[in-house]
């Protein structure tokens, strides 16, 4: 029993260290600016600017839900139960990303009408 919880223990140390490890190498590549930020001269660069921080935020919302999905289907062990809700979270994962993708071309289409 011990040796099965020291085992998910390393690989989850592996897991989290693959999924860091990009991030702490382009870390490495920030410069600071000394000059203050300029506020949006208009309504739709602020959206805009939003718009694309949003974005960020729901690709790294759907890498983390694919991984935990993928974790789910490594740890079912056979278990038609574990597998199914490892299906589900799959599943909601694609769904969750289609549903991103119409509301990022729902966003960018109204940006183009309002031009």
């Amino acid at each position: 029993m011990k040796t099965n919880q020291l085992v998910k223990s390393l690989v989850s140390f592996f897991v989290l260290a693959v999924v860091f490890a990009p991030v702490l190498v382009f870390a490495q590549g920030i410069q600071v600016s000394t000059t203050p930020p300029t506020a949006p001269s208009d309504i739709g660069t602020l959206m805009s600017s939003i718009a694309n921080k949003v974005w960020l935020v729901f690709a790294g919302i759907a890498i983390i839900m694919f991984l935990v999905a993928g974790i789910l289907f490594l740890t079912a062990n056979g278990s038609p139960e574990k597998i199914g809700q490892a299906r589900q979270a799959v599943i909601w994962g694609i769904i969750g990303i289609v549903v991103g993708i119409l509301a990022g071309g729902i966003v960018s289409f109204v940006g183009t009408l309002s031009q």
